[in-house]
């Protein structure tokens, strides 16, 4: 957890090893010496983005300010240790050795880099971000409830077992993200880019899903369920899903192979084109009993006969 005490010294700590005095440390973060002052005695405390700055400044990560960092005696043999293992200098490459123990809910966070963050579970709801990164970051299990999330990039960020409820998604970057087994509930996403992202067994329950890329997308034991689907383009293979009491506007598939995947109680679904689509043949008479348009369609078993 925060302690503006514990930040205060660290602060110290990292500003005497790189030899910057308080007034060149201030003028680098663009405020007053007398600022940097009340940070080093514990009587006040960065905001988050703040920190984010001196942690660049400083040559440290971004975990170097949480309590469960393992030591503040020697900041450099941590960046050492970290550049050496990974190649990369530990400014641009976050730890993934260290829990991440902020609590962000019920925050507004706006240009922050938080990049490498993990173990964040619970501590995520009722908040506000606007062009943060989350680049390669272990959100797994993350429970996030009445969010606004716009501009943020989450690419190649692990999401499985996530909870999103009653939030806000808009022009987000999840490319190559796991969202193994999450559950999305209640929630408004659109114009996100979920290329190449991995949503084996995620179920999207009464939820909006418009005007987002979705490029290579594993869909396996996917369930979409009294969801809006609006403006998308289905590509790749579909196998074991579930698409029931949704309502389709603007969907294609198109070059998609789709496997024992059950349609029923659709809305618009009429309207839905299928372009140069293959499926099996229970998928065919789902599709026909929901009174598909099956221009478009060939039947697995009629191609293999050819």
């Amino acid at each position: 957890m925060l302690n503006s005490q514990s930040i205060g010294n660290k602060i110290v700590a990292a500003r005497k090893k790189v030899n910057l005095s308080q007034a060149e440390l201030a003028q680098k973060v663009s405020i007053s010496p007398q600022a940097v002052g009340k940070w080093e005695r514990g009587e006040s405390m960065p905001d988050i983005t703040t920190l984010n700055r001196l942690a660049e400044i400083l040559g440290v990560d971004l975990n170097y300010f949480s309590d469960s960092f393992q030591t503040e005696k020697n900041v450099t043999p941590f960046i050492e240790k970290i550049s050496k293992e990974t190649g990369e200098s530990a400014k641009n490459n976050p730890s993934e050795k260290f829990d991440w123990n902020w609590d962000m809910s019920q925050g507004n966070w706006i240009d922050a880099d938080f990049s490498g963050l993990k173990n964040l579970k619970e501590k995520f709801s009722s908040s506000n971000m606007k062009n943060c990164k989350f680049i390669k970051s272990d959100l797994s299990g993350l429970i996030l409830g009445k969010n606004n999330i716009e501009a943020c990039d989450f690419s190649n960020s692990d999401i499985r077992n996530t909870k999103i409820q009653s939030s806000n998604l808009s022009n987000n970057q999840f490319k190559n993200c796991y969202f193994i087994d999450a559950n999305i509930f209640k929630s408004n996403i659109e114009k996100c880019n979920f290329s190449e992202a991995d949503f084996s067994g995620a179920e999207i329950l009464e939820s909006n899903l418009e005007s987002s890329t979705v490029n290579d997308v594993v869909w396996k034991f996917t369930k979409f369920c009294k969801s809006n689907i609006s403006n998308i383009v289905f590509t790749g293979a579909f196998e074991d899903c579930h698409f029931e009491n949704c309502s389709f506007y603007g969907v294609k598939f198109q070059d998609a192979t789709i496997l024992n995947t059950f349609f029923k109680y659709n809305d618009r679904f009429k309207k839905v084109q299928f372009i140069n689509c293959k499926v099996d043949k229970i998928t065919y008479a789902f599709l026909k009993n929901n009174q598909a348009n099956l221009t478009g369609i060939s039947i697995l078993e009629d191609i293999d006969k050819q």
